[in-house]
């Protein structure tokens, strides 16, 4: 857990910067950072998504998680908080989404709760950097982003403690391509092409790796 934490903390820091800094940006250079963002979080997820080796189980995946999703109303659940607080759903999106779905997160939280911080520390670095940027352009909610990251992130780290080593390999891809599609959701968000209710896709990300080991 101690490299989640630490992960979890580069991003409060990261995030406290960009604030400080959005404060002197012009509302014309936050949309043109944003467009760079969405352009950023397309091409992750393009890149994501192709990792998947069963199409089937991915769909399927997708299709439940989402049904799942929507039942829980996931997505007009976060709205709501989002409209409360005045901040906007992509902020919190965004950087967990990017902070937290890859082989790199996946497998650094494992190793982390099976005593082996390094590649969490690693990546604590990129995401301290990366969200002084979310910050500069989407605000507080960025800040936000850093409670799911600790759960989410720990959550593994625990699961990593128990049974890390007997994970299979395709599990964790097929979690990876389902983390590439979402993005590419938020990303057509963001770019303003569609709004798509992308926080109903989240349970997919449980679902479908186990659905691929068996299709």
């Amino acid at each position: 857990m101690l490299g989640t934490i630490i992960n979890a903390l580069a991003v409060l820091s990261g995030s406290s910067i960009g604030l400080l800094m959005r404060k002197s940006i012009g509302d014309d250079l936050k949309g043109k950072l944003l467009s760079v963002i969405g352009l950023f979080t397309l091409y992750l997820g393009v890149d994501m998504m192709l990792r998947s080796e069963r199409p089937l189980g991915l769909i399927i995946g997708l299709l439940s998680g989402t049904y799942i999703g929507h039942m829980m109303k996931l997505d007009e659940r976060l709205e709501r908080i989002s409209n409360i607080r005045n901040k906007s759903a992509e902020g919190l999106l965004v950087p967990f989404l990017t902070f937290c779905i890859g082989p790199m997160t996946v497998i650094g939280s494992l190793r982390d709760g099976m005593g082996d911080p390094s590649i969490i520390l690693a990546k604590s670095v990129m995401d301290g950097f990366s969200s002084i940027a979310f910050a500069s352009a989407f605000g507080f909610s960025v800040v936000l982003s850093a409670i799911p990251l600790l759960l989410f992130q720990g959550s593994l780290s625990l699961l990593g403690r128990f049974i890390g080593d007997s994970l299979p390999l395709s599990a964790l891809e097929e979690m990876t391509a389902v983390g590439g599609i979402i993005l590419l959701g938020l990303a057509l968000r963001i770019l303003g092409i569609k709004k798509m209710d992308v926080a109903d896709m989240l349970p997919s990300l449980i679902i479908t790796p186990l659905i691929s080991q068996f299709l």
